[in-house]
């Protein structure tokens, strides 16, 4: 499946701001790798999920200890793989995630902010607020040069993002 030591299955975070389609594109990443998905919402506690639905972003205290636990999560799952869909937007925070697994690789999806908005603004039921996404872009850091992974257009068929990524973990060359 991958040229990772002892073919071992990849640990992979797909990366963006609300709206971006972590959830859609993670979960079919993990079908296709075989592996098991959680979203980063999920580890969230019950105060950070008020403090979003109530308009006002997450500063780094409330993010300490959900980082922690992604990363727990990714490392109990280093021996299978495993996908998790976590916005990741500052170098530090994928930096946190990349102590407890170090083979992490990255798949950011970017695009359009007019985009994000109107997928948030449709999505039924999430505490995410439209409001928050300006928010989000500008707290958002680019992958760096020596992180592990790729930026993907959002607005690509998910199929298609979830192959071009694939393939990237087959081959190394094949990235950009």
């Amino acid at each position: 499946m991958s040229n990772h030591a002892n073919d071992q299955r990849p640990l992979v975070v797909v990366m963006g701001v609300s709206g971006s389609g972590k959830t859609t594109v993670g979960q079919a990443l993990a079908d296709r790798l075989g592996v098991p998905y959680a979203d980063a919402d999920t580890f969230h506690s019950e105060a950070s999920v008020a403090k979003m639905a109530s308009g006002h972003p997450l500063d780094d205290d409330d993010r300490a200890p959900w980082l922690l636990a992604i990363g727990a999560w990714l490392a109990e799952h280093d021996a299978t793989g495993a996908v998790v869909g976590c916005s990741a937007l500052r170098r530090r925070y994928r930096d946190v995630l990349r102590s407890a697994a170090p083979r992490l690789e990255l798949l950011h999806l970017a695009g359009d902010p007019a985009v994000l908005t109107q997928r948030v603004a449709e999505r039924p039921g999430h505490f995410m607020p439209a409001s928050l996404i300006t928010s989000q872009l500008e707290t958002l850091e680019a992958l760096e040069a020596d992180e592990r992974g790729r930026v993907l257009d959002l607005t690509a068929p998910v199929d298609e993002i979830v192959a071009s990524f694939a393939a990237s973990l087959t081959n190394p060359g094949a990235r950009p």
